[in-house]
């Protein structure tokens, strides 16, 4: 029984290690968002503007 659960708690923590390795990696240049600006929508109310 203890060989299964320490199976089981390395597996966990590979899979752990896994998503924090390859999680959130972005490269530079796919980035197309303008942090330095708000967006058009931003500051408005919801269903008020024109076209």
């Amino acid at each position: 029984m203890k060989h299964v659960f320490t199976r089981l708690v390395f597996l966990a923590l590979a899979a752990a290690g896994a998503l924090i390795l390859t999680g959130c990696a972005t490269r530079p240049q796919d980035s197309s968002v303008p942090w330095s600006r708000p967006a058009d929508w931003e500051g408005k109310l919801p269903g008020v503007g024109g076209m």
